[in-house]
């Protein structure tokens, strides 16, 4: 797999990341969902700081994929795509938090 660099926009700062061709979309719809969730956190105006607001969206998207997770268990949704998604969510954070 070759990886490529993707320039992302999360609350008007543009971040560089490298990723598989292949997951290239995937990134990029991340980013957006990231971006949209960082922004209402923003808005409702209780929490102050770029850190701050990436650590709740981080915190609300975690709760949302454990929940996911607990409902897979009983449905037989597929763990492993989710476990692909933990990790890339987990990637992201990662990412930014090296930006600051």
């Amino acid at each position: 797999m070759s990886n490529e660099t993707v320039s992302v926009k999360i609350l008007d700062k543009d971040y560089q990341v490298a990723c598989p061709a292949e997951e290239r979309v995937a990134l990029v719809q991340s980013a957006q969902v990231l971006d949209e969730r960082m922004r209402m956190i923003k808005s409702a105006g209780g929490v102050v700081g770029l850190e701050r607001i990436a650590v709740m969206a981080a915190l609300n998207l975690s709760h949302e994929l454990l929940l996911a997770q607990q409902a897979s268990d009983s449905t037989g949704v597929n763990q492993a795509a989710l476990d692909r998604m933990q990790d890339k969510i987990e990637a992201q954070l990662d990412q930014l938090s090296d930006k600051h």
